[in-house]
């Protein structure tokens, strides 16, 4: 009890020190601390700060019946410094978290550039030491190819696997025809017509087989949750450029002024407000970031189910190498029905000086595909040449496989799990960063604080919590709106969909093939936006 009547003994004698202080100064030259932190925070010209205390009836923030240390153009000044300085706190505390999310952004984008060029070099490879006829016109197709698949990995909106796999082999069907199926032909000039001709029919004429198909609904498969992954950091990105970009309503400029810079103009300089001011104040000038907090934890769980499914298997790494193999096996397929499909060939498109029109060729491959796929010509196709077949997969599967160190690479799971363990510290950082900035150096432990309007033991305001409604009881400000920026942001995840309706069943296996292998953080499935 003694210690208790000391404390509150000392608290008075501070707060009479003060005042004192700061009446004595006020009849001579009390102001000049004031012009000292003036000049420190770079807030405005000197010449504003007037050199003892006076009475300014213009003032609209800091109203004082006694003399004062502040302008009206001190005012104006104190507004623009504290919401640039209040500002600067956000982005202070903004970047990290946009710099974790841009630079894993990069790292995953490295490291998928990495297998890209990995699996081009061994898909290459296998023209040049298996099909050195066609190597040197193969390339730019493989090129093309996995260009879309870079560009789909990155989250290009206009990329489709399917259509870039089948003009793939589109393109490559000409090649394959002229100098594996008939190699005579390929001492021949090549005729443009002819060569679109096997383009334009090649899926009808199907000398692949289902090789094109499977391998479109398997890298559609393996790559959706490195595209989705991409999509959404990009959105991510974007949210916290959007809330640099957002302003302070007015009225929050004007109780932050109130907050920090009105006890300047009774001479006290050194004053700190009060915790429960502060979190008014912040919660209320920043509202419309806390209203990214439902939003934001949702993205940031499905951040982390992307993530987790590529942490938690190998399907994208498996996907991208075997390109090679369904690349082989179809060229392997279509050299084994190369009679059959110069038959239809011959008919559809005729001889290499004498290319049909395009209603001639509809016409005879609807016949030509009735023909094909009648019992009896299936079972043409299903002859002892199978045993060929395996021989020449087994040859052409021989060549070594191996890639340089130097080429290796780098780890999809190591850089996925690093993401994982980074993003979830950030779940509620919308939520939390009005306590943050008031726990800075703004707030100090003290016996007194500023309450916005006088020198005080404690704040007896009522504190308001975060949201929007709370803010109709805030004591200090009131929030009229929300910025458009940040509504804006605030859409953009609760819209963002990674996936078209047709892909989320691919990501769904893939998110169950994390689950099943053991994946970290335990990783929960993602609801269906489109299920009703």
């Amino acid at each position: 009890m003694f210690q208790t009547i000391l404390q509150r003994v000392d608290f008075w004698l501070i707060y009479l020190t003060v005042v004192l202080c700061g009446a004595s100064g006020a009849g001579v030259h009390s102001c000049h601390e004031v012009k000292t932190a003036f000049q420190l925070r770079q807030i405005g010209p000197l010449k504003w700060v007037p050199e003892a205390p006076g009475t300014d009836g213009e003032l609209q923030i800091c109203k004082h019946s006694g003399p004062s240390c502040c302008t009206r153009k001190m005012e104006e000044s104190y507004q623009a410094a504290v919401r640039r300085e209040t500002l600067q706190n956000i982005r202070s505390y903004s970047f990290e978290l946009k710099y974790l999310i841009v630079g894993h952004a990069s790292a995953f984008q490295d490291a998928f550039q990495s297998l890209l060029s990995f699996t081009l070099n061994l898909t290459t490879g296998l023209f040049d030491s298996a099909y050195e006829p066609l190597s040197q016109d193969a390339r730019p197709l493989v090129a093309d190819l996995f260009s879309d698949l870079s560009l789909f990995l990155g989250g290009d909106g206009n990329t489709s696997m399917e259509r870039s796999v089948h003009r793939f082999y589109d393109n490559l069907f000409p090649l394959v025809y002229r100098r594996l199926v008939n190699p005579g032909l390929a001492s021949a000039p090549p005729s443009s017509e002819h060569s679109e001709c096997l383009r334009m029919t090649r899926q009808d004429v199907n000398p692949f087989g289902s090789h094109p198909r499977v391998l479109a609904e398997g890298l559609t498969r393996a790559l959706s949750a490195g595209r989705a992954l991409s999509q959404a950091l990009v959105i991510g990105a974007e949210v916290l450029n959007a809330t640099e970009r957002a302003g302070l309503a007015r009225e929050c400029g004007r109780a932050l002024v109130r907050m920090q810079y009105c006890p300047h103009c009774r001479g006290l300089t050194l004053i700190q407000p009060c915790g429960g001011l502060c979190l008014n104040v912040m919660r209320g000038c920043l509202v419309g970031l806390s209203e990214l907090d439902g939003p934001w934890r949702r993205f940031v769980a499905l951040l982390q189910e992307l993530t987790g499914a590529l942490a938690g298997g190998h399907d994208l790494e498996l996907a991208l190498q075997g390109i090679r193999n369904h690349v082989n096996d179809a060229i392997l397929h279509a050299q084994l029905h190369g009679p059959r499909i110069s038959a239809i060939v011959d008919k559809v498109c005729g001889p290499l000086t004498d290319t049909p029109s395009v209603t001639s060729i509809r016409s005879t491959l609807k016949v030509m595909t009735s023909v094909s796929t009648s019992p009896t010509s299936m079972a043409m196709t299903s002859s002892p040449a199978e045993v060929t077949l395996d021989h020449l997969s087994h040859t052409r599967r021989s060549f070594p496989l191996k890639p340089s160190k130097n080429n290796k690479p780098r780890s999809l799971k190591k850089i996925s799990r690093e993401f994982m363990g980074y993003i979830q510290r950030y779940r509620s950082f919308f939520s939390a960063l009005p306590e943050m900035l008031c726990e800075s150096e703004m707030v100090v432990d003290d016996f007194t604080c500023w309450s916005g309007e006088d020198v005080v033991e404690s704040y007896v305001g009522r504190v308001v919590g975060n949201s929007l409604q709370a803010q109709k009881n805030n004591p200090e400000i009131k929030v009229r709106s929300i910025d458009p920026i940040l509504v804006g942001a605030r859409d953009r995840l609760e819209h963002f969909k990674p996936m078209r309706e047709w892909t989320w069943p691919a990501l769904m296996f893939l998110l169950g093939r994390a689950q099943q292998s053991g994946s970290p953080h335990g990783t929960s499935p993602l609801p269906n936006p489109h299920h009703r």
